[in-house]
């Protein structure tokens, strides 16, 4: 992938996560004030700190497609799909899909999209070291389990279609925003 086409991915990711995040504060805020019951379970067993560092953007099924992956508290995961479009509508569109859930259990993961022109995705499996040598270097943290893609059709009828998938962990200097020029 180029550099300039990383940069943009980049750029229109961290965009969509933040419009994201900031709508999460306006929910949590509603939810507040409207005596919505919190989730306040306590912390899976595992090191949230080390949960955490597997906040980060994931490649996903084709070159130029990503998975932006957020570690909350509890377990609680967040984060979208960036993909190509595959339909006749779509074909070549780029199309964000966010997670609709998302649970990180020690290092099980399991999350599923929103369903974006007809198609969502479920994945389950886990957070595991891959390539990478040192924090932040590209691979050093996979997701490894199975991805199942669900069709809907004109007559809303679901086809599924399931395949084992190992995605890897972008370089963090590569995910992170350039510093500021002075």
């Amino acid at each position: 992938m180029s550099m300039k086409r990383m940069q943009w991915f980049l750029i229109f990711g961290a965009t969509w996560l933040g419009a994201w995040c900031a709508s999460e504060g306006l929910y949590a805020q509603v939810a507040k004030a409207s005596g919505e019951k919190q989730n306040n379970s306590p912390a899976p067993a595992a090191d949230p700190k080390v949960q955490r560092a597997y906040s980060g953007m994931y490649t996903f099924l084709k070159d130029g497609e990503f998975v932006q992956l957020t570690v909350e508290d509890g377990g609680r995961i967040t984060g979208f799909v960036s993909r190509y479009g595959d339909g006749e509508s779509d074909k070549g569109a780029f199309l964000d899909q966010f997670f609709k859930t998302g649970k990180l259990d020690g290092n099980k993961l399991t999350f599923t999209t929103e369903v974006v022109h007809g198609v969502a995705f479920d994945f389950q499996g886990a957070v595991e070291r891959g390539d990478g040598k040192n924090p932040g270097d590209e691979a050093y943290f996979i997701l490894k389990g199975t991805l199942t893609e669900n069709i809907s059709d004109a007559n809303k009828k679901v086809s599924s279609r399931s395949r084992p998938v190992v995605f890897k962990m972008f370089p963090q200097d590569a995910a992170s925003p350039p510093a500021a020029r002075q």
